[in-house]
């Protein structure tokens, strides 16, 4: 009772709401995956993990116009955002157009290419391509205005959409078929959207913005795109890979195997979409921001013990709990996944920081050493446990590099102060 007052009394800051909105859509998000991976079996559930892993590859392409919508919503004002905020919503939509009509297009590749049973649900994913897209400009302005109460909802929506709708189907009216977790998906986009400003999207030709403006924006735009590129294939090319290169079996094991370590990503993610507005607008302020990138990077390594700790002492527990008994063969693998998964949240906090302050050097890196672990399962796919091997090795190698040009840029900022 004394806490629950105390918690009345203490009045949450729009930050810690955000965080602990990002907290339950997370949980939902996991929830959905975990009631997937039991009802469908490692099989079925293989299946679901491709159309997961495109959403997620959907995120990071999103991403892009999400992270740039947010910088300038910081540095841009009045008719100038305006202006900004008509331009990247065009941009976004025909984006997102082109690549639906892709997917869509090429679906029967698609399928042959990830052994799935079906090309319907990649036709059905394609269409909802575009609405993403917007969704994800318009979550951009809010993370950028730091509007959070906003940006919680569109995130909620999309998350409590897709359970329930998704879950509905297959519990209610016992159809499972992957169609089933595209229809899902496709309709989350829709409830994703809202509160959307209708007044900033519109079709008609806005002002153009000034060289040097949009010189700025399409450098950081390229900058960020290159970035999310390397984040897709980092966090995504392994569940594809093995889905290529094993049984759908294995592939359906190896899908619980990486949900459940990437829970260090997910949560990361968080402290990521705070880090950039604060970081742009303390650079703005001309004031230091290195105490930022250490707050969150404590949080995430602190974090990451817990649960590589959590995953050493009791994979069996944790695997039996989440997913049940058939998938328990990827008990002895749970750690060390978690430690590969670690390593890259850390990892991110650093590029995302320096990416906010316009430095390129650590997004090249990322980009470098993305296409390594990519390359090394791609030589390297024995079993499953070498496939976790390589991904700790490319990753430990990012991690060291990331901190070592941290110190070197910390050295050259000091001798630049002292002249």
């Amino acid at each position: 009772m004394q806490l629950l007052a105390s918690l009345k009394t203490r009045k949450l800051t729009p930050e810690q709401l955000f965080m602990i909105s990002v907290l339950a859509v997370n949980g939902g998000n996991y929830l959905y995956n975990l009631i997937l991976g039991r009802v469908l079996g490692p099989t079925q559930f293989a299946d679901a993990a491709v159309l997961i892993t495109f959403l997620l590859v959907l995120s990071f392409i999103a991403m892009t116009f999400q992270l740039v919508t947010a910088k300038f919503s910081v540095l841009f004002e009045n008719e100038l955002f305006k202006n900004f905020i008509a331009k990247v919503y065009k941009q976004a939509f025909w984006v997102g157009l082109f690549l639906g009509i892709l997917i869509v297009v090429f679906a029967s590749n698609l399928q042959a290419v990830f052994n799935t049973t079906s090309s319907t649900m990649f036709v059905i994913f394609g269409c909802g391509v575009p609405l993403y897209f917007l969704m994800s400009v318009n979550r951009g302005t809010f993370q950028g205005k730091k509007a959070y109460k906003s940006l919680s909802i569109t995130y909620q929506g999309e998350m409590l959409s897709r359970l329930l709708v998704t879950l509905g189907i297959i519990l209610v009216l016992n159809i499972k078929t992957s169609a089933v977790i595209a229809i899902g998906i496709l309709i989350s986009f829709v409830f994703g959207l809202f509160p959307f400003k209708a007044k900033q999207f519109s079709f008609k030709k806005s002002e153009p913005l000034e060289a040097t403006y949009s010189r700025q924006i399409k450098n950081f735009f390229l900058l960020t795109a290159f970035y999310e590129l390397t984040q897709i294939i980092i966090n995504n090319s392994d569940i594809l890979l093995v889905k290529h290169y094993f049984e759908s079996y294995e592939a359906g094991l190896y899908a619980s195997l990486a949900l459940i370590g990437r829970i260090v990503y997910f949560i990361a993610w968080m402290f990521v979409m705070l880090l950039l507005p604060a970081v742009v607008e303390l650079k703005k302020e001309g004031k230091e921001t290195a105490s930022i990138l250490f707050k969150y990077v404590g949080y995430i390594a602190g974090i990451s013990f817990i649960i590589v700790l959590g995953c050493l002492l009791l994979p069996e527990l944790i695997i039996n709990i989440l997913f049940g008994e058939q998938y328990l063969a990827m008990a002895p693998l749970l750690w060390k996944y978690a430690i590969a998964t670690s390593m890259f949240a850390i990892s991110n906090i650093f590029a995302y920081y320096y990416l906010s302050l316009d430095k390129y050097i650590p997004v090249i890196i990322s980009g470098v050493f993305g296409m390594l672990q990519m390359l090394l399962v791609v030589f390297y796919h024995d079993n499953l446990e070498q496939v976790v091997l390589m991904q700790i090795i490319a990753m430990a190698l990012l991690l060291v590099i990331q901190i070592g040009f941290f110190k070197l840029e910390t050295r050259k900022q000091k001798r630049l102060n002292l002249k």
